[in-house]
């Protein structure tokens, strides 16, 4: 099959990528090689990936002329190209953008797609709130721009499967964590700190935050098992996770013990529209994807810790 994958050079995209590769697909990758974090860092994804036969292009979604610059022989598409996370350097137009106008660009040029068995839209547990420990249809409460544009994405893509213009599905993934992961995210930025013996910045009371750290690996087993399903996921919204609870102190105890260090601790004010607690309610993944997540939180830490290593000492 041919499949397209959206922000291709970012943590989760490309290793789908590169796992859709290696199961014998060919790969279309784009991505708009943005600033919002070091670029360098999606230039070592894209390479690792463009060494095992992934192509990629350089493009922004939020272009409405995409017929013109990707393949029209594509048979699915990941979606994961976004404005990530809840950042004080991010604008609502941001958010805006990325999230909505460019889904609808990307969504555009699928519908005149001949050979489109399923667009895949990778969403995120944010669309559920500040506690995110429900079932798929439960009504969602966003708390950031970030939830409310990515519920808005989500709902853009699903109204053509209702509306019986394309087959599609999205994935809401859960605290996703391991090798390439951002560079302002909770573990690399504990790994980098720890090793510089600098101070950690945690926001106050997250420490007691309950996260379902879910490895990269065990997200992507999810994603790609939705291949060949398509009567079975169209119009379904899917939780992918670890049913397996850890608070913020629960991390950063891993990573001091993967490193043997003990890492300072900067306690700053609290930010607003973080979740105070994530638990996958993966039911539905397990009955229609026979989806499993199997690694532990130490073992994803110690994943993460080495590629690290490898890449940045």
């Amino acid at each position: 099959m041919k499949i397209l994958v959206t922000g291709v050079a970012g943590f989760i995209g490309s290793h789908t990528a590169e796992r859709l590769q290696a199961l014998g697909h060919e790969v279309v990758g784009i991505d708009n090689f943005n600033e919002y974090y070091d670029i360098e860092l999606k230039k070592l994804n894209a390479k690792a990936i463009e060494s095992k036969g992934v192509k990629i292009l350089k493009a922004d979604l939020r272009q409405d002329n995409l017929a013109s610059v990707l393949p029209s022989d594509i048979n699915y598409i990941f979606h994961y190209a976004a404005q990530p996370g809840i950042s004080t350097t991010s604008t609502f137009e941001d958010y805006f953008s990325n999230n909505i106008i460019a889904t609808k660009n990307l969504i555009d040029y699928a519908l005149k797609l001949p050979n489109l068995k399923l667009f895949v839209n990778i969403a995120t547990s944010s669309i559920y709130g500040l506690e995110a420990t429900y079932p798929e249809d439960i009504a969602p409460k966003p708390a950031s721009h970030y939830g409310v544009t990515k519920l808005a994405a989500e709902q853009l893509v699903l109204q053509k499967s209702r509306e019986k213009q394309m087959v599609s599905c999205s994935l809401r993934l859960y605290s996703v964590i391991g090798p390439r992961e951002r560079p302002e995210k909770m573990y690399t930025k504990l790994i980098a700190l720890g090793l510089k013996n600098e101070a950690f910045p945690l926001f106050e009371g997250s420490d007691k935050h309950l996260r379902s750290f879910t490895y990269v690996g065990d997200i992507v087993d999810g994603v790609v098992s939705v291949i060949s399903k398509e009567d079975t996921v169209n119009g379904e919204i899917i939780n992918l996770g670890t049913e397996v609870e850890h608070t913020t102190q629960d991390g950063i105890n891993a990573v001091e013990e993967v490193l043997g260090i003990k890492i300072k601790i900067n306690v700053i004010p609290k930010r607003a529209g973080d979740q105070l607690r994530t638990k996958a309610n993966i039911d539905k993944a397990r009955l229609l994807l026979n989806y499993n997540p199997q690694t532990t939180l130490l073992e994803s830490v110690k994943h993460q810790v080495n590629w690290y290593k490898e890449n940045f000492l």
